[in-house]
């Protein structure tokens, strides 16, 4: 065994020391090609810069960033200021970047620059030809490969979202010479069957990796196909000339997914809520129809012939139990003073006074006689009694005189 065993840690970190200690590590320039280069969420940009003999990892941390006075991005050619040195948890050295200027640009950017200007001065991304994507698709195309992410997340979002969702996979090629035939043939197939959509796309990569969505023959598949299409390339940061010539873009094909098929749960849930919002104004609507309907069925009633016959009815008895009632009151009146009058005639009356020793005298022809003085001898008269009538003659006449001033007396 050696005499010396050393860890991989004290490895690395010996190997760290001689970057660190070497000068012209410490503030190098390098030229190169972006490839590969991603905008993590931390803020940090990770890359390689290439040329036609090698590659070199590289990271421009966030705090660098503020110095940064373009957009990175595939394709570019820059000169990358920093130092080297190693990172030993994985054993690798890298590029750490603290400044970057464009240093021309190369020729697969320049490549697709010109056929981006090409196709947008022919009108190929044009928003009026851009077609609609169905709401409700139930009939999907990919046209991707048939292993990768890419496809998976696909699958697995549509089985999420919508089982009922058919997906129809043409395995296209995505890399290499081949790749953009290969997808324009799939874009053809999966359009002559009548589908709502096609997804055309793959995971992310480098320019080189994603150059067959930057082909001209990928991009008259898309602009002539008939059925809408959307375009799934790369990730979020990735743009490609497919993006702009498709019907929508989507950042990735997981996104593409959920653009595509329609949630069914969500969707449920939305028609549950319509339908409650719709039973209740057809509620409160046949409520008001309802109050409508009863307010014109009570002036219809206030003319009915039967309702006012029977309302006259009931206001002729009422009127006959007023005036029954105002009859037996005057009645009760009436009878009260009769019964007092009554008792004053009873009280005025001869026949009373007559069964009281009094008598009523009358003539011979039935005219009273007032006074005694009117009575002669001999003179038949009539007495009324309360018990009957008799009849007597004047035989005398007392306590007055006659005519030559004789005191008269009857007897």
């Amino acid at each position: 065994m050696a005499a010396s065993v050393y860890s991989v840690e004290q490895v690395n970190s010996y190997i760290k020391n001689l970057f660190t200690q070497d000068f012209a590590l410490r503030q190098i320039y390098v030229r190169g090609e972006i490839s590969n280069c991603r905008y993590h969420t931390s803020g940090h940009i990770y890359f390689t810069l290439k040329d036609a003999s090698g590659v070199l990892n590289a990271v421009m941390f966030r705090s660098q960033r503020p110095n940064l006075k373009i957009r990175l991005q595939d394709g570019m050619r820059i000169v990358a200021g920093g130092s080297i040195n190693v990172y030993e948890r994985d054993g690798r050295y890298q590029l750490y970047v603290q400044t970057a200027e464009a240093d021309g640009v190369g020729v697969l950017y320049q490549q697709y620059e010109k056929l981006k200007q090409e196709l947008e001065e022919m009108g190929m991304f044009a928003p009026e030809y851009k077609q609609e994507i169905p709401r409700f698709s139930r009939h999907i195309g990919v046209v991707t490969a048939p292993t990768g992410a890419a496809i998976r997340d696909i699958l697995n979002i549509t089985a999420r979202r919508n089982p009922c969702v058919t997906l129809y996979l043409y395995p296209a090629l995505v890399q290499g010479e081949m790749a953009s035939a290969s997808i324009a043939n799939g874009i053809s197939c999966l359009d002559e069957m009548g589908l709502d959509c096609i997804i055309v796309g793959r995971g992310g990569g480098s320019l080189e990796d994603l150059w067959a969505f930057n082909e001209e023959e990928t991009a008259y598949a898309i602009f002539h196909a008939e059925t809408p299409i959307i375009s799934a390339v790369g990730h979020e940061t990735d743009y490609t000339i497919a993006d702009f010539v498709a019907d929508l873009r989507a950042p990735t094909p997981s996104a593409a997914a959920e653009l595509a098929v329609f949630d069914y749960a969500a969707y449920l849930n939305t028609l549950q809520v319509r339908k409650n919002q719709l039973d209740m104004a057809v509620k409160m609507q046949l409520e008001r129809k309802r109050a409508v309907i009863d307010g014109y069925k009570r002036r219809l009633d206030l003319q009915d012939p039967v309702y006012q016959l029977e309302q006259k009815k009931q206001q002729l008895k009422s009127l006959k139990e007023k005036l029954v009632f105002t009859m037996e009151s005057r009645m009760k009146e009436y009878r009260h003073r009769t019964e007092l009058y009554i008792g004053k005639l009873e009280a005025l009356s001869p026949l009373k006074k007559l069964s009281g020793g009094f008598a009523y005298v009358s003539d011979e022809t039935g005219q009273p006689v007032q006074s005694a003085s009117a009575l002669d001898r001999g003179q038949v008269i009539r007495l009324q009694f309360g018990d009957g009538k008799v009849r007597a003659r004047i035989t005398d006449l007392e306590g007055e005189t006659d005519h030559e001033g004789t005191e008269k007396s009857i007897h």
